[in-house]
């Protein structure tokens, strides 16, 4: 693991090193890469030497814009990192990047199928290591099961719309994986894979669905780009909406349209799609609904409307949107664990609410340990945190969440 020693009192700090790198190579200076990004020369120098943390989307893709690269060239590969949360998982990254070039719709790939029994039952088992935040078992399962779809949808047409429906799902996976593990490329040749199946499938609710899939993992390449698809195609959604499946599909395409809005710090325009989302969900009979595993209802509004507060800029404040809401029961770690590790590192950043805000980063932590590892941005977090950290026994579940994530400094003992 790569350590500093605690006199130093700063550990590593991978955003701004990459941001120095990246800038030189531009031959760019402070002063005109701040001012393309639309943030002062000052923030930007302390960006760059670890002296301030990068908190939110739209900071991260304005830099990106300004020196011409794409978001994921700052937060690195989690392998790059020794002893890193992604380490584990670089073999199965290079199967699915094979598996990806080798299927085409309609191509034979050659691979021996199986009866459709335990195809579908390894699809549910992909569905749930999704759920789980389990990128190294993904990429262990999907590439094989990607192949075998294919080969079965030119030999066995009478499956033909499971196995488009299974192909959707293990794309997304991949999609998932690839895009937590900061593979360029990779997120976007899935979602477009995925997207073929569902016009292949010829139904709205997949269409809405690959839709809101490809804006969920690969946005930041283009918030205006992610809100005008998000948009056209709800347009199209509408006259289905009696259709359970639609409605769902309808209101994610809502919040990521939303959230590409509060991106581009259009507030108004987000809360809009957040209230059409919300008046959709009041129409289903259950607070969460299962179609795709998007979770669209009622709970996950609520987790949106406080993520895209987060975003804009209004701290813990945010959060409110969620109390007293079951958001628990939703049935998916990592959807959960995701959440978390947002709202965890908002209030890690407040002198007020720290201490609140490293416990929820350690349920994140718990529901998907994968998840919340692979987080950029709880990893700069917690390194900012880590800065100030003291050797007290307050400051020992922090310096143990940093080890894990591989920014720690070395200790005389394992951390707890």
């Amino acid at each position: 693991m790569s350590v500093v020693d605690l006199g130093s009192g700063v550990p590593p700090n991978e955003l701004g090193r990459r941001l120095r790198e990246i800038r030189a190579w531009r031959g760019q200076s402070l002063e005109v890469t701040a001012g393309l990004a639309g943030i002062s020369y000052g923030y930007l120098g302390k960006l760059e030497r670890g002296e301030k943390t990068l908190e939110n989307r739209r900071t991260l893709e304005a830099l990106a814009h300004a020196l011409r690269v794409a978001p994921s060239e700052f937060t690195g590969r989690p392998w790059e990192v020794p002893d890193g949360p992604g380490t584990d998982a670089y073999a199965g990254v290079v199967a699915v990047e094979k598996a990806l070039d080798v299927c085409q719709l309609g191509d034979d790939p050659g691979t021996p199928i199986r009866e459709w029994a335990p195809v579908r039952a390894d699809l549910a088992q992909l569905e749930e290591l999704r759920g789980a935040g389990d990128y190294q078992a993904i990429g262990r399962l999907s590439p094989d099961l990607l192949l075998e779809l294919h080969a079965m949808y030119v030999r066995t047409p009478e499956y033909r719309e499971p196995i488009l429906i299974g192909m959707i799902g293990c794309y997304f996976a991949m999609m998932v994986m690839a895009k937590r593990l900061g593979v360029r490329g990779l997120p976007l040749l899935a979602a477009k894979a995925a997207q073929e199946c569902s016009e292949e499938l010829d139904s709205l609710a997949w269409r809405g669905a690959a839709m809101w899939m490809r804006g969920n993992v690969t946005g930041s390449l283009s918030r205006p780009q992610q809100y005008n698809r998000a948009v056209a195609l709800a347009d199209e959604l509408t006259p289905g909406l009696d259709d359970p499946q639609v409605l769902q599909a309808y209101g994610m395409l809502q919040l990521s349209a939303s959230l590409a809005a509060a991106v581009q710090s259009d507030r108004s325009t987000a809360v809009t799609h957040l209230d059409e989302a919300a008046a959709v969900a009041d129409r289903m009979d259950s607070d969460v609904g299962d179609f795709g595993r998007m979770w669209f209802g009622r709970l996950n509004v609520g987790i949106w409307r406080s993520s895209i507060g987060m975003e804009l800029g209004d701290g813990p404040q945010a959060i409110e949107a969620v109390a007293g809401m079951p958001i628990a029961t939703i049935p998916d770690p990592a959807r959960l664990a995701g959440f978390y590790s947002e709202a965890g590192r908002v209030l890690l950043a407040e002198p007020k609410t720290r201490d609140k805000g490293l416990s929820v980063l350690l349920q994140a932590e718990h529901l998907s340990p994968q998840r919340l590892r692979s987080d950029f941005f709880v990893r700069e977090a917690v390194a900012d945190q880590l800065r100030a950290a003291r050797r007290d026994a307050g400051g020992r579940e922090l310096r143990g969440l940093a080890w894990r994530l591989g920014i720690g400094p070395e200790l005389d003992r394992k951390p707890n």
